[in-house]
């Protein structure tokens, strides 16, 4: 059946590469810690430190990296430039982006707990509201003109960096006019879902043309998380400067990988060239 092994084929590529792309984030070394810090590091007793900002411990470390993952705290940190008339130049908080993506991100979250009625029995969430909808769409809709309207982030963007955003809206599209306008029979949906989850697949029966595209579409975005930028669900846990203590100044680390120096002492130096300098007249330690 070739739905089926579309959605299979995709599902083996996101695990693959993933496992991939992890193991090759796992071994890259890193003999000592490039945490990126904003606080007072840890000092002396009597010195209050930043136990967030710039975490000693792991424990401290772990906590940072899942406020990074839960609720984008650098975004919600993140600054802009700006020169105003006058001229001025000044610094101001930038919060769009954070709250446009944490709007996204919490709207897709609810909608994939949702998915999961069609593979569970029973279903753990309702399907989705409007309002999830409309904050889905337009958490997609406020990524894809920030890329467009901004000169300088339009610059840097690369024709790749709109596939995810395409995918997402095509899925994200189907799906709503699947739910409110042209109903499909979500029966069929569920037992084609319970099917694939038992690896004992059947075909979708009166699904409509909508339910494909949107199938096609979700398993082409799985297969290529690994490949894009989307490979941050699992590359924000492997971030050194991020998961990492920040305790240089505590512990010293030694890198394991450095090769011993080639040291060229001056009485060797001295020795190697001492007929020169006599001759051009610089003095000798030794004669």
């Amino acid at each position: 059946m070739v739905t089926a092994a579309i959605a299979y084929l995709a599902f083996a590529i996101f695990v693959a590469g993933t496992v991939w792309r992890v193991v090759a984030w796992a071994r890259v070394p890193v003999p000592f810690p490039i945490a990126l810090t904003c606080g007072q590091q840890k000092s002396l007793d009597g010195i209050r430190a930043a136990w967030l900002e710039n975490p000693w411990t792991p424990a401290g470390a772990a906590c940072r990296t899942a406020l990074e993952a839960l609720l984008f705290r650098s975004l919600f940190r993140n600054s802009r430039a700006q020169f105003l008339p006058g001229p001025r130049f000044i610094y101001r908080p930038a919060l769009s982006l954070w709250a446009g993506a944490l709007l996204f991100h919490v709207c897709l979250f609810w909608v994939w707990i949702g998915h999961l009625r069609f593979f569970v029995d029973p279903a753990l969430l309702g399907p989705a509201n409007r309002f999830v909808d409309a904050g889905l769409l337009a958490g997609l809709a406020f990524l894809f003109l920030r890329r467009v309207l901004d000169p300088r982030l339009r610059y840097l963007t690369l024709l790749s960096d709109y596939l995810p955003l395409a995918l997402l809206a095509t899925v994200a599209s189907s799906g709503i006019l699947m739910r409110w306008w042209f109903h499909t029979d979500a029966a069929a949906v569920k037992r084609f879902a319970l099917g694939l989850a038992t690896f004992h697949p059947i075909a979708p029966v009166g699904v409509g043309l909508l339910f494909y595209v949107h199938l096609f579409a979700a398993s082409a975005l799985v297969a290529t998380i690994p490949f894009t930028k989307l490979a941050h669900i699992a590359g924000v846990f492997f971030s050194p400067t991020r998961n990492l203590p920040n305790r240089s100044r505590a512990r010293r680390h030694v890198n394991p990988w450095l090769a011993p120096a080639q040291v060229h002492t001056y009485a060797e130096w001295e020795d190697e060239f001492r007929d020169r300098m006599r001759v051009a007249g610089l003095p000798l330690e030794r004669q």
